[in-house]
């Protein structure tokens, strides 16, 4: 199967300036660069099993196709969106016969791998190790999590990173000068400003790129015939309409979710009210849930800011109430709101600190009996047992106040909350310290001189 068969006549632009040599490739120098693995082992037709992981038009089909062509084989295109294990199977057979009658190996092309689930993944399984074909596989999505640990195992995962801005532009001029395969014919000229829009609307996509850069030309073609649009100019309006909506990178169920979700976690616990703005719109623009956000914001509340502010908590909750209240779009600023304070309150996770130091303690010590003087006694039988005797009702004494232990012994002296010294913790800090002092008086005195009469 040759490397560009369909006539290029009938391809879009997208298709029509593949990469045709590993020179020719944009991008992903930190794989292909001189001495980088994966360029050093396509020269030397060394490739076995891999996974390329990265974005829409990061050349994810392109590399596998030049690793066919690099390494003489036969490159077999198969979709996980639209075929199923029988089509493997028939792969294999083919690959079987070819390798015996001819003596040429395979490369099975698994484009979306993700897709199949743990079953299909484990159907190429003894044909990789047998080496009857290459598989190579390409996601947009984490490996880890979408690739089954036995077909990771026998394979090479190679990350894929979005091509950068200058990569944009440089496609996007080689397919407007290449008469061959591009659009040179037509002898356009592209503004540097709508250049530089494109490449930053295209998000590292050369496919999106290149479509955009197609579509602009089909529109000035459209509306001055191809003679009229020898040597018209692609300016920023033509761009902007041939782009379109520009589709957020974000995908709800992917490693991108999470990314996102921690990324605006982050932001507020690190006190960057702008960074956590910016990721808060792009998961809302990305189509997320606002009651999960509301959810995280809620968690930041309580673990990040805790008792530095306690308000905190009570506005993370009203934006939640209001996005459910209002809906889309109203809701959002709400959120947007709630954001801004937990990035901007005073930090403290000694709450959250003290809670997991506590719940650790009582699943060590999960059997304690709790101390006799703060049992409950509502039958005589009790208070005859002592329970509830020698305790003292904080509000009968002056302070409000009354040092007792409400501790097992056995963890007497425990101490899980611990308050930081920024915001409302710094008034809780003096208070518990103000307790600890009074406490320690009536320590003394309870202790009083030794029965010897020495202090």
């Amino acid at each position: 199967m040759g490397l560009f068969a369909p006539p290029e006549g009938v391809q879009p632009l997208a298709a029509r300036m593949r990469p045709r040599t590993l020179e020719e490739f944009l991008g992903q120098e930190h794989l292909l660069g001189p001495g980088k693995a994966l360029g050093e082992l396509i020269q030397r037709g060394e490739v076995g099993s891999m996974i390329f992981w990265g974005p829409p038009g990061s050349g994810k089909t392109t590399l596998a196709l030049l690793v066919a062509q690099y390494t003489d084989r036969e490159f077999i295109p198969f979709s996980a969106v639209t075929e199923g294990v029988p089509r493997v199977r028939e792969v294999i057979r083919e690959a079987e016969d070819r390798l015996a009658l001819h003596g040429r190996r395979t490369i099975l092309f698994c484009d979306e791998i993700h897709r199949f689930n743990k079953a299909q993944q484990d159907a190429f399984l003894p044909h990789v190790e047998r080496g009857t074909i290459a598989l190579i596989g390409a996601t947009t999505e984490n490996p880890s999590f979408e690739i089954t640990g036995a077909l990771l195992s026998r394979t090479r995962v190679f990350v894929l990173e979005p091509l950068t801005e200058e990569h944009i532009r440089a496609l996007v001029r080689s397919a407007l000068t290449d008469e061959e395969r591009g659009l040179g014919a037509l002898h356009l000229e592209v503004d540097d400003d709508a250049l530089a829009l494109l490449a930053r609307e295209a998000d590292g996509d050369a496919r999106r790129a290149l479509s955009a850069i197609e579509a602009a030309a089909e529109f000035l073609v459209g509306s001055g015939g191809a003679k009229a649009v020898s040597g018209a100019r692609i300016t920023v309006s033509v761009i902007a309409d041939a782009l379109q909506k520009r589709f957020a990178r974000y995908d709800k169920g992917g490693e991108e979710h999470y990314n996102l979700i921690s990324a605006l976690h982050k932001a507020m616990r690190g006190s960057d009210a702008d960074g956590a703005l910016y990721w808060l719109a792009r998961m809302i623009d990305g189509g997320e849930d606002p009651l999960y956000i509301a959810r995280r914001v809620v968690r930041a509340a309580s673990e990040d800011v805790g008792l530095a502010d306690p308000r905190a908590l009570t506005v993370a909750l009203a934006a939640k109430d209001a996005v459910h209240f209002l809906g889309q779009p109203e809701g959002e600023l709400a959120l947007a709101e709630a954001v801004v304070y937990i990035a901007t309150a005073p930090k403290s996770n000694r709450m959250y600190l003290a809670w997991q130091e506590a719940m650790g303690t009582a699943r060590e010590h999960p059997a304690e009996g709790v101390p006799l003087h703060i049992r409950n006694a509502p039958t005589d039988l009790m208070k005859e047992l002592g329970y509830g005797a020698g305790y003292t009702y904080a509000h009968d004494a002056p302070e409000g106040y009354t040092p007792q232990e409400y501790l097992p012994e056995a963890l007497r002296g425990s101490s899980f909350y611990r308050p930081s010294a920024f915001g409302f913790e710094e008034t809780v800090a003096k208070r518990m310290q103000w307790w600890r002092s009074l406490k320690a008086r009536v320590d003394d005195r309870r202790t009083g001189p030794s029965s010897d009469g020495r202090d």
